[in-house]
């Protein structure tokens, strides 16, 4: 039977590995692709986005996602049935699906679509942190694998940091050392984070130890925040339990962590129009952090949506049936109008 166009692209685009800072070959593909399904002025900005217009009214509504993956993934797989391959959930899956659905839905005058396929999601938001001064939208999709029965209204916060500490060496009979004081100090961070409660969670990304006269560690610590959470604590939560040991810690990024009310007029057109799908909508407060909290600058009405399911997020069997794929675009195609007509 073969896949219709809109599944195709989302395949074609799988296809082509596109890991962070490596993104240029599938934005370039996605580029040349968009003028099909709708858009206008389709181009690679000064960060590697792909970008696209629809209308020119004053009123703006942003419809972005991420072109970037992790690296590895399986092998890419095609049938009528599934897409399988780094990125089919994460996030080309709801990249693809708001690409199609934006450039087919009518354009209200006064209105107009903005269409991003953002860089260096997976890191450091860099693609997103590039568009955030161009616009000052009245309403933002996040593209980002909720199922196409969910819509997200919150991400966790996070604060990335670093564990360091150095000598100048000792034996280590009589001085364990920057490496092990390091890991204690890691560790009781870690127990500290279990005992804030629900929506608190710590993780070691990378570590890196050396004795070779002078003796030196870094670890590097993912440390996820609910809202609510206080930076200014945190940060002397981690410098103190740091300093305790005998090294210090480094503050590499801090992002917020952020939510909507359920009755956001972006959240309330996409339970409507899951709804009016057949299905029954859930409300998802996320666990990860992503461009959502990076654009909440912005200060407009928010929702993150897209196909896929978020458990084969980075996996080695990362997949999505082509009938949720396809779902998604439904979804989309309904809820956009009604955001446009309710701001």
């Amino acid at each position: 039977m073969g896949l219709p166009e809109s599944a195709r692209l989302l395949a074609d685009l799988v296809a082509v590995p596109s890991p962070t800072r490596h993104e240029a070959d599938a934005a370039r593909m996605l580029a040349d692709r968009l003028p099909r399904f709708g858009w206008s002025g389709s181009h690679l900005d000064g960060a590697g986005n792909v970008v696209a217009e629809r209308g020119t009214g004053d009123k703006e509504l942003v419809l972005l996602s991420h072109i970037d993956t992790v690296p590895g993934g399986p092998e890419v797989m095609i049938t009528d049935e599934v897409i399988r391959g780094r990125g089919s959930v994460d996030a080309k899956g709801p990249c693809c699906a708001m690409a199609v659905a934006g450039g087919s839905v009518p354009v209200p005058e006064g209105w107009r679509i903005t269409f991003v396929a953002a860089v260096g999601e997976e890191i450091d938001s860099r693609g997103a942190r590039f568009r955030m001064p161009l616009h000052s939208p009245m309403a933002c999709v996040i593209g980002e694998p909720t199922g196409s029965d969910g819509v997200a209204i919150s991400y966790r916060g996070r604060i990335l940091f670093d564990i360091k500490g150095e000598d100048e060496g000792a034996h280590r009979s009589g001085s364990p050392g920057p490496i092990t004081d390091s890991v204690m100090a890691a560790s009781s961070i870690i127990d500290i984070t279990r005992n804030m409660g629900k929506g608190w969670s710590v993780a070691i990304m990378e570590m890196e130890g050396h004795e070779a006269g002078k003796r030196s560690t870094t670890i590097t610590m993912d440390l996820r925040t609910p809202l609510g959470a206080d930076q200014e604590e945190l940060e002397l939560m981690i410098s103190e339990t740091a300093a305790a040991y005998g090294v210090r810690s480094e503050i590499i990024e801090y992002v917020p962590p952020y939510g909507v009310h359920k009755s956001d007029p972006v959240i309330r057109a996409f339970r409507n129009a899951i709804r009016d799908c057949g299905r029954t909508p859930r409300i998802l407060a996320k666990q990860g952090t992503c461009d959502f909290n990076v654009l909440s600058p912005w200060g407009c009405h928010m929702g993150a949506y897209g196909p896929g399911n978020s458990m084969y997020d980075h996996s080695s069997d990362e997949q999505i049936p082509v009938s949720e794929y396809l779902k998604g675009i439904e979804v989309l195609k309904l809820a956009l109008p009604r955001i446009m007509a309710s701001i």
